[in-house]
C-alpha cells in the first residue's frame, strides 16, 4: 500500500492517507483540494484549531489558514491512530467542541 503521507497530528495519533485514495479526494470529492497534500498534511501538524465532530467522537477537524478561507482535514482517530475522511476548503469553521487552538 502506497501512502501519500503519514504523520502524528498535533493531538498524538498518528494519521495516513493513501495515494489512491488522496486521488479520489483530489480529483473527484473536493477538486479544489487538488495541488494541496502538503497543506492538508501540515493542517495535522500545526493546526490553526482542532475540532472534534458533533456528529461522530471519533471524527477530528483540522483546520489550517489559508489567507481568507480554512484547509479542513478531516480524520477519524481510532486507539493511536487514525485515516483522513476528507479533505476540503471553507470560509466557515464547524461547530463542535474545540480541542486546540492556536492563540
Amino acid at each position: 500500500m502506497l501512502f501519500e503521507f503519514e504523520v502524528v497530528s498535533m493531538l498524538g495519533k498518528r494519521i495516513r492517507i493513501t495515494k489512491n485514495y488522496w486521488d479520489v479526494i483530489s480529483s473527484k470529492k473536493h477538486p479544489s483540494v487538488a495541488n494541496m497534500a502538503n497543506e492538508a498534511r501540515l493542517a495535522l501538524i500545526y493546526p490553526f484549531e482542532v475540532r472534534r465532530s458533533r456528529q461522530d467522537p471519533k471524527v477530528f477537524l483540522y483546520y489550517r489558514k489559508l489567507n481568507s478561507k480554512f484547509l479542513c482535514t478531516v480524520a477519524k482517530h481510532l486507539n493511536d491512530d487514525g485515516f483522513i475522511v476528507t479533505v476540503y476548503t471553507t470560509y466557515k469553521i464547524k461547530r463542535g467542541e474545540v480541542l486546540w487552538k492556536r492563540s
